[in-house]
């Protein structure tokens, strides 16, 4: 009943994209957390840009945990989970069976509040986070591509066909405004300024 957090925490012990030769590894908790703060920002821009409504809250929750079940499963390569619909039904009960465990392993009195993060999310959040986890991917495939990897460079073509595909206004104005500048280095970004400080350097007086 007390190891839910222990297990939690060996998220970043499962690797993605196990078939994949990548620059830098990434592990299912990285993931989680860049899918997390991506379902936040669209959840956002549903609320604040197109004015409907939507708690991002909400979605960061789901989420965080919305490759949980892998922690017993493990992760899946894509071609395999997406293989044919018997391979995908029979992957969908083993994960909700891998929820179910997690869930178990929770005082009684938390499993209310775990339940909804662990088994699907809510239907109005659902497209937002499978968007999110794609972009994620995207992102991934951007990052690998300017470390001088082609290894991702047909998976990056797909994903972003696949975003465009979901006909979400949230996710095409993420991709227009925020994207380019994972094109970017980190000079370019703005973020390092190399001018020298200006050193004042205190009169006679004021050292009295």
């Amino acid at each position: 009943m007390d190891s839910f957090f222990a297990l939690i925490a060996r998220m970043k012990n499962i690797d993605r994209w196990a078939l994949m030769r990548s620059v830098t590894r990434e592990n299912v908790q990285e993931h989680s957390h860049m899918v997390a703060v991506l379902a936040h920002a669209l959840a956002v821009i549903r609320r604040d840009v197109f004015g409907q409504s939507c708690d991002p809250d909400a979605a960061a929750a789901a989420a965080l945990y919305h490759d949980a079940a892998e922690i017993l499963t493990g992760d899946l390569p894509t071609p395999i989970k997406y293989y044919d619909p018997e391979i995908m039904t029979a992957y969908r009960k083993v994960e909700a069976a891998a929820s179910e465990k997690l869930l178990a392993m929770l005082p009684e009195a938390m499993r209310p509040a775990y339940a909804p993060l662990l088994a699907e999310p809510d239907p109005a959040l659902k497209p937002l986070i499978k968007a999110a986890d794609k972009l994620s991917a995207y992102i991934k495939c951007i990052e690998e591509r300017r470390a001088g990897n082609d290894e991702f460079l047909q998976a990056e073509r797909k994903t972003l066909d696949a975003l465009h595909g979901y006909g979400l206004p949230e996710v095409d104005w993420f991709l227009e405004t925020f994207i380019p500048a994972f094109d970017r280095t980190l000079d370019e970004l703005g973020t390092m300024d190399y001018r020298e400080p200006k050193l004042e350097i205190p009169s006679e007086k004021e050292t009295e």
